[in-house]
């Protein structure tokens, strides 16, 4: 029993050691306070030259893309919904008609939401997503001062129109099906559907939707000769 006393007493620290113990504590912030401090100005970035890119695949912002004549890409199936693995997703379908034409087909989003306090940007819904309606921006600022003000509405998430594209709602191009639109054989819109959303922006009533032809479309035509 006094050996073990003795080995104790021995493996205590003197008092210079509990002195400097504090010291010792600080040694990494006395290391670093006489160091240059590297300041990153932000959003001026270093040297003014604005913040750092990001990577061409970085996950950012979504947006729901649009066809080449202005029609939406979203066809409302909710399977983006589905597969977020956080429930950050809300969507609404609805039916197309004639004189309201959203999409390419039977339905469209009538809502869409995505929650960004909820949303681990992981791509899941991108993979999901059958007409390539969904993709992700390299957008990084969303940050904002109320939960309410990160919660994207369809009309924030819709992607802006381009210079040639025709806004929604307006019919498909005539002749052209669904599958035309999903192999991206519409390169653009037609002048009878600028004609029809030129009257519905003046607030007519009776805009007559024109006849679409039934029959095998040109693009079609040309696909299926391309394949033959």
């Amino acid at each position: 029993m006094a050996d073990d006393d003795d080995r104790g007493r021995r493996d205590e620290p003197g008092w210079l050691s509990e002195l400097l113990a504090p010291v010792a504590g600080f040694g990494v912030t006395f290391s670093t306070m006489f160091t240059k401090v590297l300041s990153e100005e932000y959003p001026e970035g270093p040297k003014g030259k604005g913040p750092k890119a990001t990577q061409p695949r970085y996950h950012g912002r979504h947006q729901l893309n649009r066809w080449a004549d202005g029609l939406e890409k979203c066809i409302g199936c909710e399977l983006c919904a589905w597969a977020c693995p956080a429930d950050a997703i809300y969507v609404e379908g609805a039916q197309n008609t004639e004189l309201e034409r959203y999409s390419p087909g039977e339905r469209y989003g009538r809502v869409y939401q995505i929650n960004y306090l909820r949303c681990i940007f992981c791509g899941l819904c991108i993979e999901a997503c059958p007409t390539r309606a969904l993709t992700m921006t390299n957008e990084y600022e969303l940050a904002d001062h109320t939960r309410q003000a990160t919660i994207f509405t369809k009309e924030q998430l819709l992607a802006p129109l381009l210079e040639s594209m025709v806004p929604a709602p307006h019919p498909m191009v005539d002749g052209a099906t669904e599958k035309d639109y999903y192999r991206n054989e519409v390169t653009g819109p037609t002048e009878a559907q600028r004609a029809f959303a030129a009257e519905r922006s003046d607030g007519r009533d009776d805009v007559v939707v024109p006849a679409r032809d039934t029959s095998v479309s040109r693009h079609a035509k040309k696909h299926k000769g391309a394949t033959a």
